[in-house]
C-alpha cells in the first residue's frame, strides 16, 4: 500500500491560479483537494498504462506523524460520563 501525502499543496495551486487567487485559498479554493483530483487522474492514467489495477482514495484527516505514525482522528457524534459519586 502507498501512503502519499502532499506537503505543497497551497504552493502548487498558487502557482496555478496567481497571486490574486492565492489569496482566495482556504476561502473558496480547497488546495489539497485540487491537487489530489489532478494527482488522481495523473496516477490512474500511469496506472491504465502498466496494467495496473488499483482503488485510489482521496481521503480528510489523516496525517502523517513523522516517519512512523499515521494520525487518523475521529469525529465523535455523542459522547457521555458515567460517573458513580
Amino acid at each position: 500500500m502507498l501512503v502519499i501525502e502532499v506537503t505543497n499543496a497551497r504552493d502548487v495551486v498558487r502557482q496555478r491560479i496567481g497571486r490574486l487567487g492565492g489569496r482566495l485559498i482556504g476561502k473558496v479554493v480547497d488546495a489539497e483537494a485540487q491537487v489530489e483530483k489532478v494527482l488522481i487522474q495523473e496516477l490512474e492514467t500511469a496506472f491504465r498504462d502498466f496494467g495496473i489495477e488499483a482503488r485510489i482514495f482521496s481521503i480528510d484527516g489523516p496525517q502523517m506523524i513523522g516517519r512512523s505514525h499515521l494520525e487518523i482522528p475521529v469525529q465523535v457524534r455523542e459522547e457521555r460520563q458515567v460517573r458513580l459519586s
